[in-house]
C-alpha cells in the first residue's frame, strides 16, 4: 500500500493508502534540524518554522488559521534536533486544501519584520515555559551532559540572545540553503490516491527549484559527568544515562527489548522497584534518545528532594542487575509488549506519515512492519544480555539531578556529585 514518486524538480513523494479510514495526514519534511546550526544562530530552524505559520502573499496569519479551522482540520509541525516537518490532519475530501495551504506556507511566507518581532518574543515565552517545566529542562540538562561541545547537545528551541539575534535575512538565507527540492519529501497517509496527491503537490510545488545537501550526520564524543541544578521545586528530577545506540545500529532492536523490560511499562523492573515496591517516584521510566549516528539511553524518575540518593541508588541497581539477570519469560513479554505497541500505532493515520518519513530520511528505504517484527522476534534473552554488557557500564554513566538540592551531597559511583 505504500507508494513512492520522484516530480520533476526532484522532490520526492511517498504515501501509505489507508482505505478503512476516512482522514489523510500529510507532511512536508526539510532535513535539517538543529544540530545543523552555528553556534550563533541556535535556534533558527524552530523559529523558521514558527515564521512559516505568519502569512504568506495569499494568506496572512488568521486566514490560514481560518481555513484549517473551517475544515475541522489539524495544522502543525515539529523541529528536532536533525529534521523539520510540517503537516496537516484532515478529512480526505479536504486533501486539496490542506495541499495547498502546506505548499504556500512552505514556499511563499512573507518573513514580515514586524511579524518576525512578535514571534521572537513567542520563541522567548516558550523558552520561559520549558525552564518552568523541570521535567522537560531534565532532559536538556542531560543531553547537554552526556555531549557537552556538540550540537545535538543543544536544546533545539535556542537561547534568548541567539533567537534575539536572528533577522529576516537569516531566516531567508537559511531556508535558501537548507530547503531545496533535494532536501524535500512530502509524505501522506490515509484515504488517498497516489496520482492524486502526486498531481496536488506537483503544483503546490511549481517554482521550487534550488540545490541543497542535507547535513551530515553528527557522531559526539560522549562525556558523562555528574550535574546538581539547584531550582526550587517540590521535587527533585533524577536522569541517569550512558551512551546508547544510533537509529541505524542493528542493535537497536534489543536495546528496544531492554527499554521494555528495565522500564518500559507498568510490569517493567523499574516501575515495579521503584514505585511500587518503594514508592520512591510517582513517575518512573527508561528512555532512548536516538539519532541517525548516536543514541542515549537513561532512566528519568521524579521523588521527594531528601529520597533522591535512595532513588539514584536503587536504579543503579536495577541496571548493575539486567545485564546477568534477565528472564526468556521477560524478553518475550517485552517482545508482545513492542509489538502491541507498533500495531496500535498502524491505526493512525499521523503516525503512518511520520514513519514513512522518518524511514526515508534515516534509513533511504521503507521498513515494513512484517520487517520490524521479524526482527523484534528474533531477539532472545542472549541478545539483550550482550546489548545491556555493553553499555550499561557503570563507569560510562552520567547523573543530572534538578531541584532543591545541594551540590556535593548526592554520591554517584565512586564520586560525590557537584
Amino acid at each position: 500500500m505504500i507508494r513512492s514518486s520522484v516530480l520533476p524538480n526532484g522532490v520526492r513523494i511517498l504515501t501509505e493508502t489507508m482505505p478503512q479510514v476516512r482522514s489523510v495526514t500529510i507532511g512536508i519534511w526539510a532535513d535539517v534540524g538543529s544540530s545543523a546550526e552555528p553556534a550563533e544562530r541556535r535556534g533558527i530552524s524552530h523559529l523558521v518554522e514558527h515564521m512559516l505559520f505568519k502569512g504568506t502573499d495569499r494568506r496572512s496569519a488568521r486566514r490560514i488559521a481560518e481555513e484549517m479551522d473551517g475544515i475541522g482540520g489539524n495544522l502543525n509541525a515539529f523541529t528536532d534536533k536533525e529534521s523539520t516537518c510540517y503537516y496537516a490532519h484532515v478529512m480526505d475530501r479536504h486533501v486539496p486544501i490542506a495541499i495547498d495551504i502546506l505548499g504556500d506556507m512552505f514556499l511563499h511566507s512573507r518573513f514580515d519584520a514586524d511579524d518576525l518581532r512578535k514571534e521572537q518574543q513567542v520563541v522567548l515565552e516558550e523558552i520561559k515555559m520549558y525552564d518552568d517545566s523541570p521535567d522537560e529542562m531534565i532532559h536538556d540538562l542531560f543531553t547537554r551532559t552526556m555531549w557537552r561541545g556538540s550540537q545535538l547537545g543543544e536544546p533545539t528551541i535556542g537561547y534568548e540572545e541567539t533567537v534575539s539575534a536572528i533577522d529576516r535575512t537569516m531566516l531567508r538565507s537559511w531556508m535558501s540553503v537548507r530547503y531545496a527540492p533535494q532536501t524535500v519529501l512530502v509524505t501522506a497517509a490515509g484515504n488517498l490516491d497516489h496520482d492524486d496527491i502526486a498531481a496536488r503537490v506537483v503544483h503546490a510545488f511549481e517554482g521550487f527549484t534550488g540545490s541543497a545537501t542535507s547535513p551530515a550526520a553528527e557522531r559526539p564524543r560522549l562525556t558523562p559527568a555528574v550535574s546538581i541544578t539547584h531550582k526550587d521545586t517540590e521535587q527533585a528530577y533524577v536522569m541517569l544515562g550512558m551512551g546508547g545506540l544510533s537509529l541505524r545500529d542493528d542493535d537497536r532492536y534489543a536495546l528496544s527489548v531492554l527499554d521494555t523490560v528495565l522500564g518500559g511499562g507498568m510490569s517493567s523492573r523499574l516501575f515495579q522497584e521503584v514505585r511500587e515496591k518503594r514508592g520512591l517516584a510517582y513517575s518512573v521510566y527508561s528512555f532512548q534518545q536516538g539519532y541517525r549516528e548516536a543514541g542515549l539511553f537513561g532512566v528519568y524518575a521524579g521523588c521527594s528532594p531528601e529520597r533522591v540518593q535512595e532513588c539514584v541508588d536503587v536504579i543503579a541497581e536495577e541496571l548493575d542487575a539486567a545485564a546477568g539477570s534477565l528472564t526468556d519469560a521477560e524478553v518475550a513479554l517485552a517482545r508482545e509488549h513492542l509489538k502491541g505497541n507498533l500495531t496500535l500505532a498502524l491505526e493512525s493515520t499521523s503516525s503512518r506519515m511520520m514513519r514513512l518519513g522518518r524511514n526515508e530520511l534515516v534509513y533511504a528505504r521503507q521498513i515494513s512492519t512484517d520487517e520490524l517484527e521479524e526482527r523484534i522476534d528474533a531477539i532472545d534473552r542472549t541478545a539483550v544480555e550482550r546489548t545491556a554488557q555493553s553499555l550499561l557500564d557503570p563507569a560510562a554513566r552520567g547523573l543530572c539531578v534538578l531541584g532543591p538540592i545541594e551540590p556535593g551531597s548526592i554520591r554517584f559511583g565512586k564520586t560525590q556529585a557537584a
